[in-house]
């Protein structure tokens, strides 16, 4: 009886040995953290795909699509996003049956996702958007647009583009008249990929006269330009008027006789000054705005 119990149980370890040498085998053993690695993958991506949305109070009655900031105020409140706020973009509106989950406490008035795939209300205001173009807020409250080397927040990357062609609306973006629309967009704020550090020099004086006459924010080097044209302009055409009206006010002390011809010629000599100082702006306004 012990010879078999002692045969039974020695049979059983090496059968234990040899199973455990096969499943760790070199082979063996990649295939299964190839299992095991897949698997991860798979969950990482269902979770991925579980978006969530937050609910939110608002003072006012906001659209789905529209690009928000958190109040400053009060961080359980959102409202529109805009460009004096760029650096805090956080999400968008969507419905709530949009996202997979939703959190959301007793008043709240809409939902926000702050990363996922969603449809976002932009604007033609810095151009045709393509997909892969990187989106922040335009100066539209609650409207993005295709991003500059500027804008330092960026709040996703388009998955679909937008000419104007299929227009849902029309605003005003300073003097320019801008179509509205919607895209899908890969919403996550981040950083502007496409920013250039050295923009941060330009003053917020001029930054702000230059998007006042563009509608649109302008790179630093073409508002130094404009500024150094201006600047040039009213150099020469005040120059010009100054010693003009001088050496008609001299000739006419000199030859009174001849006063009405003097007068003529010094107005002929400020209205080129005039002329000169005018094309110096429409200069800067073509800069600015191309």
């Amino acid at each position: 009886m012990n010879y078999i119990s002692v045969k039974v149980r020695t049979s059983l370890m090496h059968t234990i040995k040899t199973k455990t040498k096969y499943w760790l085998s070199p082979q063996k053993a990649t295939a299964l953290l190839a299992l095991i690695a897949l698997v991860t993958l798979s969950l990482f991506a269902h979770v991925r795909a579980q978006t969530l949305a937050q609910g939110f109070g608002a003072d006012k009655s906001l659209e789905r699509g529209i690009i928000v900031v958190l109040d400053e105020e009060d961080p359980s409140r959102v409202k529109p996003a805009t460009l004096d706020r760029v650096e805090d973009l956080y999400g968008v509106i969507i419905n709530q049956n949009d996202a997979s989950v939703t959190l959301s406490e007793e008043g709240s008035d809409v939902f926000v996702a702050t990363n996922g795939p969603y449809r976002v209300l932009v604007s033609t205001q810095n151009g045709s958007i393509e997909p892969g173009d990187f989106i922040t807020v335009s100066s539209i409250e609650g409207i993005g647009m295709k991003t500059n080397n500027i804008a330092p927040v960026v709040i996703g990357r388009a998955m679909t583009g937008f000419d104007g062609s299929n227009a849902a609306s029309t605003a005003q973006a300073g003097d320019r008249t801008v179509s509205i629309g919607r895209i899908d967009l890969d919403v996550l704020a981040s950083n502007n990929p496409l920013q250039k550090p050295a923009e941060a020099n330009l003053p917020d004086f001029l930054r702000s006269a230059a998007e006042a006459i563009a509608g649109k924010p302008v790179p630093a080097a073409r508002v130094y330009i404009s500024v150094f044209v201006i600047l040039v302009a009213s150099v020469v055409s005040g120059s010009l008027m100054y010693s003009g009206v001088r050496s008609s006010i001299i000739s006419i002390g000199r030859n009174p006789l001849s006063k009405k011809s003097i007068i003529k010629s010094m107005i002929q000599v400020i209205l080129v000054g005039l002329i000169i100082f005018i094309i110096g702006v429409f200069g800067v306004y073509l800069i600015l705005r191309v």
